[in-house]
Protein backbone atom coordinates (compact mmCIF):
# COMPACT_ATOMS: atom_id res chain seq x y z
CA UNK A 1 0.00 0.00 0.00
CA UNK A 2 1.17 3.62 -0.98
CA UNK A 3 1.95 6.36 1.99
CA UNK A 4 -0.12 9.06 1.86
CA UNK A 5 2.24 11.84 1.69
CA UNK A 6 2.75 14.30 4.79
CA UNK A 7 0.48 16.98 4.79
CA UNK A 8 2.23 20.54 3.23
CA UNK A 9 -1.05 22.69 4.17
CA UNK A 10 -0.82 23.51 0.42
CA UNK A 11 -4.89 23.41 1.06
CA UNK A 12 -4.42 26.12 3.45
CA UNK A 13 -2.68 28.51 1.14
CA UNK A 14 -4.98 27.83 -1.55
CA UNK A 15 -8.24 28.67 0.80
CA UNK A 16 -5.71 31.82 2.20
CA UNK A 17 -5.23 32.89 -1.67
CA UNK A 18 -8.86 32.50 -2.26
CA UNK A 19 -9.87 34.34 0.05
CA UNK A 20 -7.31 37.35 -0.22
CA UNK A 21 -8.23 37.38 -3.86
CA UNK A 22 -12.23 37.95 -3.90
CA UNK A 23 -12.20 40.11 -0.79
CA UNK A 24 -14.04 42.89 -1.28
CA UNK A 25 -13.11 44.75 1.45
CA UNK A 26 -12.58 48.55 0.95
CA UNK A 27 -11.59 51.66 2.93
CA UNK A 28 -14.61 52.91 4.90
CA UNK A 29 -15.80 56.27 3.11
CA UNK A 30 -16.50 57.62 6.73
CA UNK A 31 -14.69 57.55 10.38
CA UNK A 32 -15.87 54.40 11.69
CA UNK A 33 -18.01 54.11 14.93
CA UNK A 34 -15.77 51.00 15.69
CA UNK A 35 -12.65 53.14 15.54
CA UNK A 36 -13.20 56.31 17.72
CA UNK A 37 -12.19 54.61 20.83
CA UNK A 38 -9.07 53.96 19.38
CA UNK A 39 -6.50 56.01 21.82
CA UNK A 40 -4.55 57.68 18.95
CA UNK A 41 -5.92 60.59 17.51
CA UNK A 42 -3.28 60.40 14.39
CA UNK A 43 -4.08 56.96 13.82
CA UNK A 44 -7.38 57.90 13.42
CA UNK A 45 -6.62 60.39 11.48
CA UNK A 46 -4.22 58.24 9.09
CA UNK A 47 -6.84 55.83 8.67
CA UNK A 48 -9.45 58.43 7.90
CA UNK A 49 -7.19 59.88 5.28
CA UNK A 50 -6.35 56.22 3.25
CA UNK A 51 -2.70 57.07 4.14
CA UNK A 52 -2.20 53.49 5.70
CA UNK A 53 -4.88 51.17 4.46
CA UNK A 54 -4.19 48.12 6.02
CA UNK A 55 -3.73 44.59 3.90
CA UNK A 56 -4.87 41.69 5.72
CA UNK A 57 -3.94 38.26 4.71
CA UNK A 58 -6.28 35.77 4.17
CA UNK A 59 -6.33 34.31 7.46
CA UNK A 60 -7.25 36.88 9.23
CA UNK A 61 -9.71 37.83 6.06
CA UNK A 62 -11.52 34.40 7.24
CA UNK A 63 -11.59 35.26 11.00
CA UNK A 64 -13.64 38.62 9.58
CA UNK A 65 -15.60 35.90 7.70
CA UNK A 66 -16.53 33.83 10.88
CA UNK A 67 -17.52 36.89 13.01
CA UNK A 68 -20.12 37.80 10.31
CA UNK A 69 -21.31 34.00 10.37
CA UNK A 70 -21.13 34.35 14.26
CA UNK A 71 -23.59 37.55 14.64
CA UNK A 72 -25.99 35.31 12.16
CA UNK A 73 -26.26 32.59 14.59
CA UNK A 74 -26.38 34.98 17.93
CA UNK A 75 -28.94 36.89 15.90
CA UNK A 76 -30.80 33.46 15.77
CA UNK A 77 -30.26 32.11 18.63
CA UNK A 78 -31.55 35.48 20.31
CA UNK A 79 -35.10 35.06 18.25
CA UNK A 80 -35.18 31.82 19.16
CA UNK A 81 -35.43 32.16 22.99
CA UNK A 82 -38.06 34.99 22.15
CA UNK A 83 -36.16 38.39 21.76
CA UNK A 84 -37.35 40.84 19.19
CA UNK A 85 -34.25 41.41 17.11
CA UNK A 86 -34.66 43.75 14.03
CA UNK A 87 -32.56 44.35 11.41
CA UNK A 88 -32.77 47.12 8.27
CA UNK A 89 -36.04 46.31 5.72
CA UNK A 90 -33.71 44.93 3.20
CA UNK A 91 -31.65 42.67 5.65
CA UNK A 92 -28.64 44.84 6.18
CA UNK A 93 -27.16 46.42 8.70
CA UNK A 94 -28.76 50.01 10.37
CA UNK A 95 -27.13 53.16 9.56
CA UNK A 96 -26.23 55.72 12.47
CA UNK A 97 -24.50 59.07 11.00
CA UNK A 98 -24.41 62.84 12.42
CA UNK A 99 -24.12 64.93 8.89
CA UNK A 100 -20.45 64.72 8.88
CA UNK A 101 -18.31 61.98 8.16
CA UNK A 102 -18.40 59.92 11.45
CA UNK A 103 -21.07 57.00 11.02
CA UNK A 104 -21.27 53.18 11.49
CA UNK A 105 -23.65 50.63 11.20
CA UNK A 106 -25.53 48.43 13.95
CA UNK A 107 -25.82 44.53 13.75
CA UNK A 108 -29.65 45.34 15.07
CA UNK A 109 -31.91 46.69 17.16
CA UNK A 110 -34.06 44.99 19.90
CA UNK A 111 -37.18 45.80 20.25
CA UNK A 112 -38.35 43.68 23.17
CA UNK A 113 -37.86 40.36 24.91
CA UNK A 114 -34.24 41.16 26.70
CA UNK A 115 -34.88 39.19 30.12
CA UNK A 116 -34.09 41.22 33.06
CA UNK A 117 -35.75 44.44 30.96
CA UNK A 118 -38.27 42.54 28.65
CA UNK A 119 -39.99 46.21 27.12
CA UNK A 120 -36.99 47.75 26.54
CA UNK A 121 -35.37 48.72 23.61
CA UNK A 122 -31.87 48.06 23.02
CA UNK A 123 -28.89 47.89 20.26
CA UNK A 124 -27.47 44.87 19.84
CA UNK A 125 -23.66 44.91 19.12
CA UNK A 126 -22.35 41.13 18.65
CA UNK A 127 -18.61 40.22 18.74
CA UNK A 128 -15.83 37.42 19.06
CA UNK A 129 -13.58 36.95 21.02
CA UNK A 130 -10.35 34.66 22.08
CA UNK A 131 -9.94 32.70 25.11
CA UNK A 132 -8.02 35.00 26.62
CA UNK A 133 -10.10 38.34 25.43
CA UNK A 134 -13.52 36.53 26.86
CA UNK A 135 -11.93 35.62 30.13
CA UNK A 136 -10.89 39.52 30.55
CA UNK A 137 -14.15 40.42 29.46
CA UNK A 138 -16.16 38.59 32.23
CA UNK A 139 -13.84 39.59 34.86
CA UNK A 140 -13.59 43.28 33.89
CA UNK A 141 -16.51 43.96 32.05
CA UNK A 142 -16.84 45.27 28.55
CA UNK A 143 -16.05 49.39 29.44
CA UNK A 144 -12.65 48.21 31.24
CA UNK A 145 -12.06 44.95 29.05
CA UNK A 146 -13.18 46.52 25.35
CA UNK A 147 -13.14 50.25 25.68
CA UNK A 148 -13.59 50.70 22.05
CA UNK A 149 -16.44 48.85 21.80
CA UNK A 150 -17.84 50.24 24.79
CA UNK A 151 -16.84 53.90 23.20
CA UNK A 152 -18.98 51.75 19.62
CA UNK A 153 -21.98 51.18 21.17
CA UNK A 154 -22.54 54.71 23.18
CA UNK A 155 -21.84 56.22 19.48
CA UNK A 156 -24.96 54.11 18.19
CA UNK A 157 -27.08 54.59 20.91
CA UNK A 158 -26.70 58.58 20.56
CA UNK A 159 -27.31 57.90 16.97
CA UNK A 160 -30.37 55.85 17.42
CA UNK A 161 -32.05 57.94 20.09
CA UNK A 162 -32.24 54.25 22.45
CA UNK A 163 -30.73 54.58 25.91
CA UNK A 164 -29.48 50.96 26.65
CA UNK A 165 -27.30 48.78 24.55
CA UNK A 166 -26.92 44.77 24.84
CA UNK A 167 -23.61 43.44 24.27
CA UNK A 168 -23.16 39.84 22.97
CA UNK A 169 -19.92 38.14 22.84
CA UNK A 170 -18.95 34.77 21.79
CA UNK A 171 -16.05 32.80 22.70
CA UNK A 172 -14.26 31.56 19.32
CA UNK A 173 -12.40 28.33 22.16
CA UNK A 174 -15.40 26.90 23.60
CA UNK A 175 -18.54 28.69 22.52
CA UNK A 176 -19.29 30.31 25.60
CA UNK A 177 -21.46 33.15 25.48
CA UNK A 178 -21.58 36.96 27.57
CA UNK A 179 -24.35 39.78 27.60
CA UNK A 180 -24.09 42.98 29.42
CA UNK A 181 -26.79 45.13 29.27
CA UNK A 182 -24.59 48.73 28.61
CA UNK A 183 -26.48 52.29 30.07
CA UNK A 184 -26.37 55.28 27.56
CA UNK A 185 -23.81 58.04 28.93
CA UNK A 186 -24.46 60.73 26.75
CA UNK A 187 -20.95 63.02 27.81
CA UNK A 188 -19.54 60.17 26.47
CA UNK A 189 -21.20 59.63 23.40
CA UNK A 190 -20.74 63.34 22.50
CA UNK A 191 -17.42 63.77 23.47
CA UNK A 192 -16.85 60.95 21.40
CA UNK A 193 -18.39 62.63 17.86
CA UNK A 194 -16.98 65.72 19.04
CA UNK A 195 -13.71 64.06 18.66
CA UNK A 196 -14.55 62.54 15.57
CA UNK A 197 -15.71 65.76 14.00
CA UNK A 198 -12.38 67.42 15.05
CA UNK A 199 -10.32 64.60 13.52
CA UNK A 200 -12.07 64.15 9.95
CA UNK A 201 -12.11 68.61 9.95
CA UNK A 202 -8.26 68.00 10.88
CA UNK A 203 -6.00 69.65 7.30
CA UNK A 204 -2.70 68.55 9.38
CA UNK A 205 -1.77 65.50 10.43
CA UNK A 206 -2.26 65.37 15.11
CA UNK A 207 0.64 64.37 17.33
CA UNK A 208 1.14 60.48 17.63
CA UNK A 209 0.05 58.67 20.79
CA UNK A 210 3.59 58.06 21.93
CA UNK A 211 7.08 59.54 20.12
CA UNK A 212 8.58 55.81 21.70
CA UNK A 213 8.35 53.37 18.52
CA UNK A 214 8.88 50.55 20.96
CA UNK A 215 5.98 51.49 23.23
CA UNK A 216 3.42 48.63 23.45
CA UNK A 217 0.45 50.19 21.56
CA UNK A 218 2.77 51.50 18.70
CA UNK A 219 4.96 48.22 18.28
CA UNK A 220 2.18 46.36 16.63
CA UNK A 221 0.24 49.47 14.57
CA UNK A 222 0.08 49.19 10.72
CA UNK A 223 0.79 52.95 11.04
CA UNK A 224 4.31 52.60 13.12
CA UNK A 225 6.22 52.82 9.81
CA UNK A 226 4.71 55.59 8.71
CA UNK A 227 4.68 57.59 12.44
CA UNK A 228 8.28 56.18 13.29
CA UNK A 229 9.97 54.96 10.25
CA UNK A 230 9.81 56.43 6.84
CA UNK A 231 7.31 59.07 7.23
CA UNK A 232 5.74 58.23 4.23
CA UNK A 233 2.39 56.97 2.45
CA UNK A 234 2.24 54.23 0.64
CA UNK A 235 -0.84 55.06 -0.64
CA UNK A 236 -2.05 57.35 -3.32
CA UNK A 237 -5.84 58.57 -3.51
CA UNK A 238 -7.55 61.28 -2.77
CA UNK A 239 -7.57 61.60 0.63
CA UNK A 240 -3.55 61.91 0.41
CA UNK A 241 -3.70 64.53 -1.76
CA UNK A 242 -2.88 68.18 -0.79
CA UNK A 243 -5.85 69.47 -3.28
CA UNK A 244 -8.58 67.89 -1.71
CA UNK A 245 -10.30 68.86 1.60
CA UNK A 246 -13.40 67.09 3.70
CA UNK A 247 -16.05 69.34 4.15
CA UNK A 248 -18.29 69.63 7.30
CA UNK A 249 -21.30 68.44 5.25
CA UNK A 250 -19.72 64.53 4.98
CA UNK A 251 -18.41 65.26 1.37
CA UNK A 252 -14.98 65.55 -0.33
CA UNK A 253 -13.94 68.49 -2.29
CA UNK A 254 -11.20 69.14 -5.02
CA UNK A 255 -9.25 72.41 -5.39
CA UNK A 256 -7.32 71.43 -8.80
CA UNK A 257 -10.96 70.86 -10.32
CA UNK A 258 -12.72 73.92 -9.13
CA UNK A 259 -13.86 72.34 -6.05
CA UNK A 260 -15.52 69.70 -7.28
CA UNK A 261 -17.30 67.08 -5.21
CA UNK A 262 -15.05 64.16 -5.43
CA UNK A 263 -17.19 60.72 -5.78
CA UNK A 264 -16.01 57.64 -3.53
CA UNK A 265 -14.89 55.60 -6.15
CA UNK A 266 -12.77 58.75 -7.81
CA UNK A 267 -11.73 59.05 -4.10
CA UNK A 268 -9.97 55.59 -4.11
CA UNK A 269 -8.19 55.94 -7.45
CA UNK A 270 -6.79 59.25 -7.57
CA UNK A 271 -5.64 61.08 -10.67
CA UNK A 272 -2.45 62.19 -11.88
CA UNK A 273 -2.70 65.42 -10.28
CA UNK A 274 -2.21 63.92 -7.35
CA UNK A 275 0.26 66.52 -4.94
CA UNK A 276 1.45 64.55 -1.98
CA UNK A 277 0.39 66.08 1.29
CA UNK A 278 2.93 67.54 3.30
CA UNK A 279 2.52 65.53 6.22
CA UNK A 280 2.63 62.33 4.63
CA UNK A 281 6.35 62.56 3.26
CA UNK A 282 9.54 62.83 5.07
CA UNK A 283 10.25 65.99 2.56
CA UNK A 284 10.49 69.55 3.32
CA UNK A 285 8.39 71.54 1.26
CA UNK A 286 9.85 74.48 -0.38
CA UNK A 287 6.78 75.84 -2.02
CA UNK A 288 4.58 76.05 -5.41
CA UNK A 289 6.35 75.19 -8.97
CA UNK A 290 7.46 77.84 -11.51
CA UNK A 291 4.22 79.00 -12.82
CA UNK A 292 2.28 75.70 -12.27
CA UNK A 293 0.56 76.39 -8.73
CA UNK A 294 -1.18 72.64 -9.30
CA UNK A 295 2.28 71.43 -7.94
CA UNK A 296 4.87 71.22 -5.17
CA UNK A 297 8.07 71.31 -5.21
CA UNK A 298 9.53 69.06 -2.07
CA UNK A 299 13.44 69.12 -1.12
CA UNK A 300 14.47 65.28 -1.66
CA UNK A 301 18.40 64.40 -0.83
CA UNK A 302 18.96 67.64 -1.10
CA UNK A 303 17.65 68.59 -4.36
CA UNK A 304 14.28 70.33 -5.73
CA UNK A 305 11.49 67.96 -6.93
CA UNK A 306 8.42 68.94 -8.14
CA UNK A 307 5.36 67.23 -7.38
CA UNK A 308 2.27 66.27 -9.17
CA UNK A 309 0.49 67.41 -12.97
CA UNK A 310 2.77 69.07 -15.38
CA UNK A 311 1.62 72.40 -16.97
CA UNK A 312 2.41 71.01 -20.53
CA UNK A 313 4.00 68.62 -22.64
CA UNK A 314 7.44 70.23 -22.26
CA UNK A 315 7.41 70.31 -18.99
CA UNK A 316 8.66 67.04 -18.08
CA UNK A 317 10.29 67.26 -14.84
CA UNK A 318 7.26 67.02 -12.58
CA UNK A 319 6.98 63.57 -11.12
CA UNK A 320 3.53 62.15 -10.36
CA UNK A 321 3.07 61.18 -7.01
CA UNK A 322 2.98 57.63 -7.76
CA UNK A 323 6.05 57.90 -9.36
CA UNK A 324 8.23 59.48 -5.96
CA UNK A 325 6.30 57.41 -3.85
CA UNK A 326 6.21 53.71 -5.73
CA UNK A 327 8.89 54.06 -8.63
CA UNK A 328 11.55 55.75 -7.06
CA UNK A 329 10.78 54.85 -3.27
CA UNK A 330 13.79 52.70 -2.86
CA UNK A 331 15.97 55.12 -4.36
CA UNK A 332 15.26 57.94 -2.87
CA UNK A 333 15.16 55.72 0.60
CA UNK A 334 18.99 55.20 -0.23
CA UNK A 335 19.96 58.36 -1.25
CA UNK A 336 20.19 57.55 -5.02
CA UNK A 337 19.53 59.88 -7.59
CA UNK A 338 16.70 60.15 -9.29
CA UNK A 339 16.22 62.73 -12.33
CA UNK A 340 15.88 66.75 -11.20
CA UNK A 341 15.17 69.47 -12.60
CA UNK A 342 18.39 72.33 -11.60
CA UNK A 343 17.02 75.38 -9.86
Amino acid sequence: MVAIPEPNNGLEALIDRFHKITSTEAPRPHLGASLLGHPCDRWLWLSFRWAVVEQFPGRILRLFDRGKREEEIIIRDLRAVGVDVREDEDGKQFRVDFGGHVGGSLDGIIESGVPEAPQKRHVLEIKTHSLKSFNELRDKGVKDAKPMHYAQMQIYMRGTGIDRALYAAVCKDDDRLYFERVRYDADEANALITRGDRLTMADRIPEPLSADPTWYQCKFCAAHDLCHSSHMTREINCRTCAHSTATPGGTWECARYANATIPYDAQLAGCDAHVLHPDLVPWKLIGPYQGNSWAAVYEINGAHVPNGEADSESDDHVFTSRELVIDNRKRIESGEDIVLIPF
